[in-house]
């Protein structure tokens, strides 16, 4: 079954009908949306990137029989040539925070990666996004400074907060996982305007229709 995992940029989205179901898990509960694929909207509860429960919602979608996960996910540019509005599907991360994990009383030792053939899938269905490049993982709720940014640049293409929490965890429980990364701003010093969270939102609304024809094309060709 195919998993989706939306933030900032399925806000304002027009979504197929969806059964709401709450699903307890070891590691807490999370309400998922479950029809021809299960959708899971991280910032539940209107909860910032720093307090989400990643582990009950990677967890969620595994009981309900996630094979395959598609991660939506709202990111900044760390360099000039990846224009605000651009589509990023990246290859790899990093992260500088520290990333949860379902193994707290045994020793596994799992190989993180972003699924080749996902990728190469989302790259077929999205001719319009630049397939490759590097995500980098903050903690949040907080923007980085522009000497973080400087920093992140020298080895990442953009930065965001929630991917590659769900990538390593999605591994971990056995789960393919790509994602689709919507560039809603130059990251902080980057751009000449002063970044906020409110422009990131009005961004995220302005491309909702992409957004929504970029998710049904994922159901059409995964569900």
């Amino acid at each position: 079954m195919l998993g989706i995992i939306g933030g900032t940029s399925l806000l304002f989205a027009d979504l197929p009908p969806l059964e709401k179901m709450t699903i307890a898990t070891p590691f807490g509960k999370a309400e998922v949306h479950r029809g021809a694929f299960v959708l899971l909207l991280r910032h539940q509860y209107n909860l910032p990137p720093h307090r989400i429960n990643y582990r009950a919602c990677l967890a969620a979608l595994a009981i309900l029989g996630a094979d395959r996960i598609v991660a939506f996910g709202s990111a900044g540019s760390l360099k000039p040539e990846i224009t605000p509005g651009s589509i990023v599907i990246p290859t790899d991360y990093l992260s500088v925070t520290d990333i949860p994990s379902v193994h707290e009383c045994t020793i596994e030792h799992v190989r993180p990666e972003l699924d080749a053939d996902l990728i190469r899938i989302l790259g077929e269905l999205v001719p319009e996004a630049r397939v490759g490049g590097v995500y980098a993982q903050t903690r949040g709720p907080r923007i980085e400074t522009v000497a973080e940014v400087r920093a992140l640049a020298r080895v990442a293409d953009v930065v965001g907060m929630t991917v590659a929490s769900e990538a390593t965890l999605a591994r971990e429980l056995g789960m393919r996982f790509a994602a689709i990364c919507t560039v809603d701003n130059y990251a902080n010093g980057l751009g000449e305007e002063t970044l906020t969270y409110e422009h990131i939102l009005e961004t995220s609304r302005a491309n909702r229709r992409r957004t929504e024809k970029i998710l049904t094309k994922i159901v059409e060709r995964l569900a």
